[in-house]
Protein backbone atom coordinates (compact mmCIF):
# COMPACT_ATOMS: atom_id res chain seq x y z
CA UNK A 1 0.00 0.00 0.00
CA UNK A 2 1.31 3.45 -0.95
CA UNK A 3 0.95 6.09 1.77
CA UNK A 4 1.58 9.78 1.09
CA UNK A 5 2.23 12.92 3.08
CA UNK A 6 0.70 15.98 1.39
CA UNK A 7 1.73 19.48 2.43
CA UNK A 8 -0.24 22.52 1.20
CA UNK A 9 1.76 24.01 -1.67
CA UNK A 10 1.59 25.48 -5.16
CA UNK A 11 1.58 23.17 -8.18
CA UNK A 12 3.35 22.97 -11.53
CA UNK A 13 2.69 25.83 -13.94
CA UNK A 14 2.37 23.56 -16.99
CA UNK A 15 1.01 20.02 -17.31
CA UNK A 16 0.28 17.70 -20.21
CA UNK A 17 -2.79 15.61 -19.48
CA UNK A 18 -2.70 11.83 -20.01
CA UNK A 19 -4.80 10.37 -22.79
CA UNK A 20 -8.30 9.02 -22.31
CA UNK A 21 -8.89 5.73 -20.51
CA UNK A 22 -12.40 5.41 -21.97
CA UNK A 23 -11.25 5.93 -25.57
CA UNK A 24 -8.25 3.60 -25.08
CA UNK A 25 -10.40 0.76 -23.75
CA UNK A 26 -12.94 1.14 -26.55
CA UNK A 27 -10.19 1.18 -29.15
CA UNK A 28 -8.78 -2.08 -27.77
CA UNK A 29 -12.23 -3.68 -27.63
CA UNK A 30 -13.13 -2.72 -31.19
CA UNK A 31 -9.65 -3.70 -32.37
CA UNK A 32 -10.44 -7.23 -31.18
CA UNK A 33 -13.62 -7.31 -33.28
CA UNK A 34 -12.15 -5.81 -36.46
CA UNK A 35 -10.58 -7.61 -39.43
CA UNK A 36 -6.83 -7.32 -39.56
CA UNK A 37 -4.60 -4.90 -37.73
CA UNK A 38 -5.68 -1.78 -35.83
CA UNK A 39 -3.17 0.77 -34.56
CA UNK A 40 -3.96 2.79 -31.44
CA UNK A 41 -1.71 5.83 -31.12
CA UNK A 42 -0.98 7.50 -27.76
CA UNK A 43 -2.97 5.00 -25.69
CA UNK A 44 -3.27 5.34 -21.93
CA UNK A 45 -1.17 2.50 -20.56
CA UNK A 46 -2.81 1.81 -17.23
CA UNK A 47 -4.07 -1.05 -15.07
CA UNK A 48 -7.45 -0.93 -16.83
CA UNK A 49 -5.75 -1.08 -20.23
CA UNK A 50 -3.72 -4.07 -19.04
CA UNK A 51 -6.96 -5.78 -17.98
CA UNK A 52 -8.54 -5.13 -21.38
CA UNK A 53 -5.45 -6.33 -23.23
CA UNK A 54 -5.39 -9.57 -21.25
CA UNK A 55 -9.13 -10.02 -21.83
CA UNK A 56 -8.98 -9.59 -25.61
CA UNK A 57 -6.03 -12.00 -25.70
CA UNK A 58 -8.26 -14.61 -24.06
CA UNK A 59 -10.77 -14.11 -26.89
CA UNK A 60 -8.16 -14.53 -29.63
CA UNK A 61 -6.85 -11.04 -30.42
CA UNK A 62 -3.11 -10.44 -30.51
CA UNK A 63 -1.55 -7.16 -29.41
CA UNK A 64 1.88 -5.61 -29.35
CA UNK A 65 2.83 -2.52 -27.37
CA UNK A 66 5.19 -0.23 -29.29
CA UNK A 67 6.92 2.99 -28.20
CA UNK A 68 3.78 5.15 -28.36
CA UNK A 69 1.15 2.84 -29.79
CA UNK A 70 -0.57 -0.52 -29.46
CA UNK A 71 -1.13 -2.74 -32.48
CA UNK A 72 -4.09 -5.13 -32.24
CA UNK A 73 -4.63 -8.00 -34.66
CA UNK A 74 -8.33 -8.78 -34.57
CA UNK A 75 -9.57 -12.16 -33.44
CA UNK A 76 -12.64 -13.44 -31.62
CA UNK A 77 -13.27 -16.99 -30.44
CA UNK A 78 -14.40 -18.66 -27.19
CA UNK A 79 -12.37 -17.40 -24.24
CA UNK A 80 -9.46 -19.61 -23.26
CA UNK A 81 -9.76 -18.92 -19.54
CA UNK A 82 -11.62 -16.90 -16.91
CA UNK A 83 -11.65 -13.16 -17.70
CA UNK A 84 -10.35 -10.98 -14.87
CA UNK A 85 -11.80 -7.49 -15.27
CA UNK A 86 -9.72 -6.37 -12.27
CA UNK A 87 -11.15 -2.91 -11.42
CA UNK A 88 -12.57 -2.03 -14.86
CA UNK A 89 -16.31 -1.68 -15.33
CA UNK A 90 -15.81 -1.36 -19.09
CA UNK A 91 -13.95 -4.68 -19.30
CA UNK A 92 -16.61 -6.28 -17.08
CA UNK A 93 -19.68 -5.11 -19.03
CA UNK A 94 -18.31 -4.96 -22.60
CA UNK A 95 -16.77 -8.44 -22.49
CA UNK A 96 -19.88 -9.91 -20.84
CA UNK A 97 -21.97 -8.74 -23.79
CA UNK A 98 -19.34 -9.91 -26.28
CA UNK A 99 -19.27 -13.35 -24.66
CA UNK A 100 -23.02 -13.69 -25.28
CA UNK A 101 -22.34 -13.88 -29.02
CA UNK A 102 -20.40 -17.13 -28.60
CA UNK A 103 -21.81 -20.67 -28.16
CA UNK A 104 -19.55 -21.25 -25.14
CA UNK A 105 -19.38 -20.22 -21.51
CA UNK A 106 -17.59 -16.99 -20.67
CA UNK A 107 -16.71 -16.50 -17.00
CA UNK A 108 -15.84 -13.01 -15.77
CA UNK A 109 -14.74 -11.89 -12.33
CA UNK A 110 -12.81 -8.93 -10.93
CA UNK A 111 -11.60 -7.21 -7.80
CA UNK A 112 -13.67 -6.55 -4.69
CA UNK A 113 -15.34 -3.50 -6.26
CA UNK A 114 -16.44 -5.53 -9.31
CA UNK A 115 -17.66 -8.36 -7.07
CA UNK A 116 -19.64 -6.20 -4.64
CA UNK A 117 -20.61 -2.81 -6.12
CA UNK A 118 -20.90 -2.71 -9.91
CA UNK A 119 -24.42 -3.34 -11.28
CA UNK A 120 -24.53 -6.24 -13.76
CA UNK A 121 -28.05 -7.69 -13.50
CA UNK A 122 -29.56 -5.15 -15.95
CA UNK A 123 -27.15 -6.38 -18.61
CA UNK A 124 -27.58 -10.05 -17.76
CA UNK A 125 -31.36 -9.64 -17.88
CA UNK A 126 -31.21 -8.04 -21.33
CA UNK A 127 -28.91 -10.77 -22.64
CA UNK A 128 -31.32 -13.40 -21.29
CA UNK A 129 -34.18 -11.71 -23.17
CA UNK A 130 -32.11 -12.12 -26.35
CA UNK A 131 -31.60 -15.84 -25.80
CA UNK A 132 -28.42 -16.07 -23.74
CA UNK A 133 -27.69 -17.94 -20.54
CA UNK A 134 -26.52 -15.10 -18.29
CA UNK A 135 -26.25 -15.63 -14.53
CA UNK A 136 -24.27 -14.57 -11.49
CA UNK A 137 -22.31 -17.54 -10.17
CA UNK A 138 -23.46 -17.16 -6.56
CA UNK A 139 -26.96 -15.95 -7.32
CA UNK A 140 -26.33 -12.68 -5.48
CA UNK A 141 -26.42 -10.30 -8.44
CA UNK A 142 -22.63 -9.82 -8.39
CA UNK A 143 -19.58 -11.22 -10.15
CA UNK A 144 -18.37 -13.82 -10.92
CA UNK A 145 -20.77 -14.11 -13.85
CA UNK A 146 -21.37 -16.82 -16.45
CA UNK A 147 -22.57 -16.00 -19.97
CA UNK A 148 -23.32 -18.39 -22.84
CA UNK A 149 -24.80 -17.54 -26.22
CA UNK A 150 -25.39 -17.14 -28.97
CA UNK A 151 -27.85 -14.29 -28.66
CA UNK A 152 -30.04 -13.40 -31.62
CA UNK A 153 -31.28 -10.04 -32.91
CA UNK A 154 -34.45 -8.96 -31.14
CA UNK A 155 -35.93 -6.71 -28.49
CA UNK A 156 -34.83 -6.25 -24.90
CA UNK A 157 -35.36 -3.86 -22.00
CA UNK A 158 -33.04 -2.83 -19.18
CA UNK A 159 -32.43 -0.20 -16.52
CA UNK A 160 -30.15 2.59 -17.76
CA UNK A 161 -29.08 4.28 -14.52
CA UNK A 162 -25.57 3.00 -15.27
CA UNK A 163 -24.58 3.66 -18.89
CA UNK A 164 -22.09 0.83 -19.39
CA UNK A 165 -24.64 -2.02 -19.70
CA UNK A 166 -26.46 0.03 -22.34
CA UNK A 167 -23.24 0.75 -24.22
CA UNK A 168 -22.24 -2.91 -24.01
CA UNK A 169 -25.53 -3.95 -25.64
CA UNK A 170 -25.34 -1.32 -28.38
CA UNK A 171 -21.80 -2.45 -29.16
CA UNK A 172 -22.53 -6.12 -29.60
CA UNK A 173 -26.00 -5.87 -31.17
CA UNK A 174 -24.41 -3.80 -33.94
CA UNK A 175 -22.54 -6.92 -35.10
CA UNK A 176 -25.52 -9.30 -35.20
CA UNK A 177 -27.06 -10.21 -38.55
CA UNK A 178 -30.44 -8.51 -38.13
CA UNK A 179 -32.23 -5.60 -36.55
CA UNK A 180 -32.61 -5.14 -32.81
CA UNK A 181 -34.37 -2.74 -30.46
CA UNK A 182 -33.31 -1.75 -26.95
CA UNK A 183 -35.71 -0.08 -24.52
CA UNK A 184 -34.10 1.73 -21.60
CA UNK A 185 -35.77 2.67 -18.32
CA UNK A 186 -34.38 5.62 -16.32
CA UNK A 187 -31.58 6.54 -18.77
CA UNK A 188 -28.64 8.32 -17.15
CA UNK A 189 -25.05 9.22 -18.01
CA UNK A 190 -26.13 10.14 -21.55
CA UNK A 191 -22.75 11.69 -22.27
CA UNK A 192 -21.08 8.28 -22.04
CA UNK A 193 -23.74 6.85 -24.35
CA UNK A 194 -22.89 9.61 -26.83
CA UNK A 195 -19.25 8.57 -26.67
CA UNK A 196 -20.19 4.95 -27.41
CA UNK A 197 -22.46 6.01 -30.26
CA UNK A 198 -19.67 8.11 -31.74
CA UNK A 199 -17.36 5.08 -31.81
CA UNK A 200 -20.02 2.89 -33.42
CA UNK A 201 -20.82 5.55 -36.00
CA UNK A 202 -17.13 5.94 -36.84
CA UNK A 203 -16.90 2.21 -37.49
CA UNK A 204 -19.99 2.18 -39.73
CA UNK A 205 -22.82 1.08 -37.43
CA UNK A 206 -26.35 2.35 -37.99
CA UNK A 207 -28.17 3.21 -34.73
CA UNK A 208 -31.07 5.57 -34.13
CA UNK A 209 -32.48 6.50 -30.75
CA UNK A 210 -35.30 8.47 -29.19
CA UNK A 211 -34.37 10.36 -26.00
CA UNK A 212 -31.90 7.60 -25.02
CA UNK A 213 -34.95 5.43 -24.20
CA UNK A 214 -35.46 3.54 -27.45
CA UNK A 215 -32.64 2.39 -29.70
CA UNK A 216 -33.01 0.85 -33.15
CA UNK A 217 -29.90 -1.03 -34.24
CA UNK A 218 -29.57 -2.05 -37.90
CA UNK A 219 -26.97 -4.78 -37.28
CA UNK A 220 -24.49 -6.26 -39.74
CA UNK A 221 -21.49 -4.17 -38.63
CA UNK A 222 -18.17 -5.29 -40.12
CA UNK A 223 -14.98 -3.29 -40.62
CA UNK A 224 -11.30 -3.55 -41.37
CA UNK A 225 -8.64 -2.59 -38.87
CA UNK A 226 -8.41 1.12 -38.10
CA UNK A 227 -5.93 3.75 -36.99
CA UNK A 228 -6.93 5.94 -34.04
CA UNK A 229 -5.15 8.57 -31.97
CA UNK A 230 -6.37 8.79 -28.38
CA UNK A 231 -7.09 12.35 -27.19
CA UNK A 232 -6.31 13.81 -23.77
CA UNK A 233 -8.62 12.88 -20.93
CA UNK A 234 -10.96 15.56 -19.58
CA UNK A 235 -11.75 13.49 -16.48
CA UNK A 236 -8.07 13.42 -15.54
CA UNK A 237 -7.59 17.11 -16.38
CA UNK A 238 -10.10 18.12 -13.69
CA UNK A 239 -7.71 17.20 -10.88
CA UNK A 240 -4.82 19.55 -11.79
CA UNK A 241 -7.38 22.22 -12.76
CA UNK A 242 -9.01 21.94 -9.34
CA UNK A 243 -5.59 21.88 -7.66
CA UNK A 244 -4.73 25.16 -9.40
CA UNK A 245 -7.97 26.72 -8.20
CA UNK A 246 -7.66 25.70 -4.54
CA UNK A 247 -3.96 26.67 -4.34
CA UNK A 248 -4.42 29.88 -6.38
CA UNK A 249 -1.78 28.72 -8.87
CA UNK A 250 -1.42 29.55 -12.55
CA UNK A 251 -1.61 26.47 -14.76
CA UNK A 252 -1.42 25.81 -18.50
CA UNK A 253 -3.08 22.49 -19.37
CA UNK A 254 -1.92 20.79 -22.57
CA UNK A 255 -3.17 17.78 -24.50
CA UNK A 256 -6.94 18.36 -24.56
CA UNK A 257 -9.16 18.54 -27.63
CA UNK A 258 -12.12 20.89 -27.01
CA UNK A 259 -13.99 19.27 -29.93
CA UNK A 260 -13.82 15.74 -28.49
CA UNK A 261 -17.10 14.22 -27.34
CA UNK A 262 -15.96 13.37 -23.81
CA UNK A 263 -18.74 14.44 -21.49
CA UNK A 264 -16.59 15.61 -18.56
CA UNK A 265 -15.54 18.67 -20.53
CA UNK A 266 -18.86 20.20 -19.33
CA UNK A 267 -17.21 20.57 -15.91
CA UNK A 268 -15.01 23.32 -17.37
CA UNK A 269 -18.18 25.33 -18.02
CA UNK A 270 -19.52 24.51 -14.56
CA UNK A 271 -16.32 25.80 -12.96
CA UNK A 272 -16.47 28.94 -15.07
CA UNK A 273 -20.04 29.38 -13.82
CA UNK A 274 -18.70 29.22 -10.26
CA UNK A 275 -16.32 32.08 -11.07
CA UNK A 276 -13.19 30.16 -12.02
CA UNK A 277 -10.83 32.07 -14.31
CA UNK A 278 -10.40 29.39 -17.02
CA UNK A 279 -10.13 30.00 -20.76
CA UNK A 280 -9.21 28.10 -23.90
CA UNK A 281 -6.13 29.18 -25.83
CA UNK A 282 -6.36 27.07 -29.00
CA UNK A 283 -6.07 23.52 -27.61
CA UNK A 284 -4.52 24.64 -24.33
CA UNK A 285 -6.50 25.51 -21.24
CA UNK A 286 -5.26 28.36 -19.04
CA UNK A 287 -6.21 28.45 -15.37
CA UNK A 288 -5.48 31.72 -13.56
CA UNK A 289 -5.82 32.50 -9.85
CA UNK A 290 -9.50 33.24 -9.38
CA UNK A 291 -11.54 35.35 -6.99
CA UNK A 292 -13.78 33.58 -4.51
CA UNK A 293 -15.66 30.75 -6.20
CA UNK A 294 -19.43 30.74 -5.73
CA UNK A 295 -21.39 27.65 -4.78
CA UNK A 296 -24.01 26.47 -7.26
CA UNK A 297 -26.38 23.55 -7.85
CA UNK A 298 -24.96 20.82 -10.09
CA UNK A 299 -26.89 18.00 -11.74
CA UNK A 300 -24.42 15.13 -11.49
CA UNK A 301 -25.96 13.32 -14.42
CA UNK A 302 -23.98 15.76 -16.57
CA UNK A 303 -20.66 14.37 -15.35
CA UNK A 304 -21.01 11.66 -12.72
CA UNK A 305 -17.30 10.77 -12.66
CA UNK A 306 -16.48 14.35 -11.63
CA UNK A 307 -18.48 13.97 -8.40
CA UNK A 308 -15.50 13.49 -6.02
CA UNK A 309 -13.58 16.53 -7.27
CA UNK A 310 -16.73 18.66 -7.37
CA UNK A 311 -17.30 17.79 -3.71
CA UNK A 312 -13.83 19.13 -2.97
CA UNK A 313 -14.39 22.30 -5.01
CA UNK A 314 -17.58 22.87 -3.02
CA UNK A 315 -15.52 23.16 0.17
CA UNK A 316 -13.67 26.16 -1.34
CA UNK A 317 -16.73 27.89 -2.83
CA UNK A 318 -18.65 30.62 -1.04
CA UNK A 319 -22.03 29.58 0.29
CA UNK A 320 -23.57 26.23 -0.60
CA UNK A 321 -22.83 23.78 -3.39
CA UNK A 322 -25.53 21.18 -4.01
CA UNK A 323 -24.60 18.04 -5.90
CA UNK A 324 -27.67 16.02 -6.87
CA UNK A 325 -29.06 13.34 -9.23
CA UNK A 326 -26.00 11.16 -8.77
CA UNK A 327 -27.18 8.07 -6.90
CA UNK A 328 -25.19 5.84 -9.27
CA UNK A 329 -22.01 7.33 -7.71
CA UNK A 330 -22.63 4.90 -4.85
CA UNK A 331 -21.92 2.01 -7.25
CA UNK A 332 -18.61 3.01 -8.74
CA UNK A 333 -15.16 1.90 -7.53
CA UNK A 334 -16.44 2.87 -4.08
CA UNK A 335 -19.61 4.37 -2.65
CA UNK A 336 -18.33 7.79 -3.60
CA UNK A 337 -21.11 9.72 -1.90
CA UNK A 338 -20.51 8.13 1.49
CA UNK A 339 -16.72 8.04 1.09
CA UNK A 340 -16.32 11.70 0.08
CA UNK A 341 -18.66 12.87 2.85
CA UNK A 342 -16.76 10.91 5.49
CA UNK A 343 -13.25 11.78 4.29
CA UNK A 344 -13.93 15.51 3.89
CA UNK A 345 -15.61 15.59 7.31
CA UNK A 346 -12.30 14.35 8.74
CA UNK A 347 -10.82 17.59 7.37
CA UNK A 348 -13.51 19.71 9.02
CA UNK A 349 -15.87 20.10 6.06
CA UNK A 350 -19.52 20.88 6.64
CA UNK A 351 -21.33 18.32 4.49
CA UNK A 352 -24.80 16.85 4.44
CA UNK A 353 -25.10 13.47 2.76
CA UNK A 354 -28.09 12.89 0.50
CA UNK A 355 -29.20 9.66 -1.18
CA UNK A 356 -28.21 11.08 -4.58
CA UNK A 357 -25.44 13.51 -3.69
CA UNK A 358 -24.09 16.01 -1.17
CA UNK A 359 -24.77 19.50 0.14
CA UNK A 360 -21.38 21.12 0.73
CA UNK A 361 -20.80 24.35 2.65
CA UNK A 362 -17.75 26.59 2.35
CA UNK A 363 -15.27 25.12 4.85
CA UNK A 364 -11.75 25.80 6.08
CA UNK A 365 -10.15 22.41 5.66
CA UNK A 366 -7.50 21.06 8.03
CA UNK A 367 -4.94 18.34 7.44
CA UNK A 368 -6.14 14.85 8.37
CA UNK A 369 -5.49 11.13 8.00
CA UNK A 370 -7.32 10.07 4.84
CA UNK A 371 -8.16 6.85 3.00
CA UNK A 372 -8.49 6.33 -0.77
CA UNK A 373 -10.87 3.36 -0.39
CA UNK A 374 -9.17 1.91 -3.47
CA UNK A 375 -10.79 4.54 -5.70
CA UNK A 376 -8.56 6.51 -8.06
CA UNK A 377 -10.89 9.52 -8.32
CA UNK A 378 -11.34 9.66 -4.55
CA UNK A 379 -7.56 9.50 -4.04
CA UNK A 380 -6.76 12.35 -6.44
CA UNK A 381 -9.66 14.45 -5.11
CA UNK A 382 -8.40 14.08 -1.53
CA UNK A 383 -4.89 15.06 -2.63
CA UNK A 384 -6.36 18.24 -4.13
CA UNK A 385 -8.29 18.92 -0.90
CA UNK A 386 -5.11 18.41 1.12
CA UNK A 387 -3.17 20.87 -1.06
CA UNK A 388 -5.69 23.57 -0.18
CA UNK A 389 -5.95 22.68 3.51
CA UNK A 390 -4.10 24.00 6.54
CA UNK A 391 -1.47 21.56 7.77
CA UNK A 392 -0.21 18.29 6.34
CA UNK A 393 -2.46 15.38 5.44
CA UNK A 394 -1.73 11.68 5.10
CA UNK A 395 -3.36 9.52 2.43
CA UNK A 396 -3.35 5.73 2.53
CA UNK A 397 -3.85 3.59 -0.57
CA UNK A 398 -2.63 6.02 -3.22
CA UNK A 399 -1.54 3.22 -5.56
CA UNK A 400 -5.04 3.16 -7.08
CA UNK A 401 -4.16 6.38 -8.96
CA UNK A 402 -2.38 4.11 -11.45
CA UNK A 403 -5.81 3.31 -12.91
CA UNK A 404 -6.06 6.53 -14.92
CA UNK A 405 -3.25 8.97 -14.07
CA UNK A 406 -0.02 7.08 -13.30
CA UNK A 407 2.16 10.22 -13.25
CA UNK A 408 -0.21 12.47 -11.29
CA UNK A 409 1.81 12.68 -8.07
CA UNK A 410 5.06 13.34 -9.93
CA UNK A 411 3.69 15.82 -12.46
CA UNK A 412 1.48 17.89 -10.15
CA UNK A 413 4.70 19.37 -8.78
CA UNK A 414 3.40 19.92 -5.25
CA UNK A 415 4.92 18.96 -1.91
CA UNK A 416 3.85 15.31 -1.92
CA UNK A 417 6.09 12.51 -0.71
CA UNK A 418 5.97 8.97 0.54
CA UNK A 419 5.12 9.00 4.23
CA UNK A 420 8.43 7.94 5.82
CA UNK A 421 6.63 6.53 8.87
CA UNK A 422 4.44 4.21 6.80
CA UNK A 423 6.73 2.80 4.12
Amino acid sequence: MVDLRITPSAISSRMKIPTSKSHTLRALFFGMLGRGKSVIHSPLLSKDADAMIQAIHQFGAVSEIKANSIEVEGGFHPALDVIDAENSGIVYRFLAAAGAVLPSYTIITGDRSIRTLRPIEPLLGALTQLGAFAKTARGDGQAPILVKGPIKPGKCRLDGSDSQPVSALLNILSFLDGKSEVFVDDPKEEGWIDLSLSWLSRLGASIEHTDYRHYRIEGGLSYDGFSYRVPGDFSSALFPIAAALVTESRLLVEGLDPSDIQKDKVVIELLQGMGANIEWQDKHLLVEPSPQLQGIEIDLNQAIDAFPILAVIGCFAKGKTTLYNGAIARKKESDRIRVMANELKKMGATIEEQEDGLIVQRSDLLGANLQSHGDHRVAMSLIVAALGAKGSSYLSGAECIQKTYPQFIKEIGADIELDPLRV
